[in-house]
């Protein structure tokens, strides 16, 4: 009894003896489990507010008006009455003839008699004075030298002191004088019905 006691004593001794002395099992590390990567949320997608064009504000069309050239003055090809001739105050020249309106009246030194050798081109550029009627004098001009012509187109024109008078094309407005002295044979008028040269 004693004996079986004793070696059941010696038999947990080695047991625990054999169980020290064994070599111990690492413990095998979990592999470090990195957090998942918190994935930054996608960023959304931008929102461009929608583009707000102001509406287009048309101004209406404001048409500038047509800045055309003055028309050149061009007298009516058929008077509906007698022409009228005035004396105007021209500051370079003094006192000159014009018409009812102011426009100065020239005279065409190659005409040599009541007949008009100003025609076709010529009479494009300085249009005769015409008249339906006997012409009227105005203030400080003197009808008794007031006249009138048969042009070769049939039309009548307004003399003065036996002189046809014709307007110039390029004068634009009353006291205009822009053909004085052209080719030195166009002249303004005086009241007396002599060419003013200067």
């Amino acid at each position: 009894m004693k004996t079986s006691h004793l070696l059941v004593t010696l038999l947990v001794a080695f047991t625990i003896l054999a169980t020290a002395c064994a070599p111990q099992a690492t413990p095998t590390q979990a592999p470090a489990t990195q957090p998942p990567a918190t994935q930054a949320p996608p960023a959304q997608a931008a929102t461009q507010a929608p583009a707000t064009t102001a509406p287009a504000t048309t101004a209406p069309a404001t048409q500038a008006p047509a800045t055309s050239a003055p028309a050149t003055m061009v007298p009516p090809a058929t008077p509906t009455g007698p022409a009228t001739v005035n004396v105007a105050n021209n500051a370079k020249y003094g006192s000159i003839l014009t018409d009812a309106s102011g426009m100065t009246l020239y005279m065409f030194l190659n005409d040599t008699s009541t007949t008009s050798t100003c025609t076709g081109a010529c009479a494009s550029l300085w249009p005769a004075l015409l008249t339906n009627g006997s012409p009227v004098a105005g203030s400080g001009v003197d009808g008794t030298k007031l006249g009138t012509t048969t042009r070769a187109d049939g039309t009548v024109q307004v003399t003065y002191n036996g002189h046809p008078l014709y307007y110039f094309a390029n004068d634009k407005a009353a006291g205009d004088t822009n053909g004085q002295g052209i080719k030195s044979i166009w002249y303004v008028v005086s009241p007396a019905g002599d060419a003013i040269k200067q």
